[in-house]
């Protein structure tokens, strides 16, 4: 079995830009490359879970989403760092368009990437981390039985009030590697 560390997208590994597609505006948090060089090295899987949105509200196209995280690899590459895998829902269960105004287990909260890509990539949840700035991360991790870790960049601060006292909290993405290695 292999072990993970799941990265929410925005607020967690880029700067929090509502709506982020286009690759022009991505911004990496600083130390974010080489905590994820890190984790590569020490032998973890790096897969990226992200609620999109956009796609549901018509703003963007999935398409657009697939270039965005193609190009955050080729960015990682000049740090020796890599995503092994990008999952993202483009649902929304209120408003959009069909078929993405819906109900579904992908969207955090609920634990459907992660619980995918345990069975597509044979991870041990129970050996894993999820981590992000929102609630609907937290329980997803806790949901999937992996160990959430929230960060406090993005809307982590706003978040951090609203989480049990029990989650481990780090000022980002950097720190909380640091904490799991």
């Amino acid at each position: 079995m292999n072990k993970a560390v799941f990265l929410d997208r925005d607020g967690t590994i880029n700067v929090e830009k509502e709506y982020l597609y286009r690759c022009e505006d991505f911004e990496f948090i600083p130390g974010v490359p080489q905590a994820i060089a890190r984790l590569n090295r020490a032998g973890y899987l790096v897969i990226v879970v992200s609620n999109q949105s956009g796609i549901a509200r018509g703003m963007y196209r999935e398409t657009d989403v697939d270039k965005l995280h193609v190009y955050i690899n080729r960015q990682l590459r000049a740090c020796n760092a890599r995503i092994d895998q990008f999952y993202y829902c483009p649902h929304h269960p209120d408003v959009g368009v069909e078929p993405y105004r819906r109900q579904c287990t992908c969207r955090k909260g609920q634990p459907g990437m992660l619980l995918r890509a345990a069975e597509e990539f044979l991870v041990d949840l129970d050996a894993s981390y999820m981590i992000g700035d929102k609630v609907a991360d937290i329980d997803a991790a806790v949901a999937a039985g992996c160990t959430p870790m929230l960060v406090l960049t993005g809307y982590g601060a706003k978040t951090r009030g609203r989480i049990d006292a029990d989650i481990a909290v780090y000022p980002d993405l950097p720190a909380a590697v640091e904490a799991i290695l």
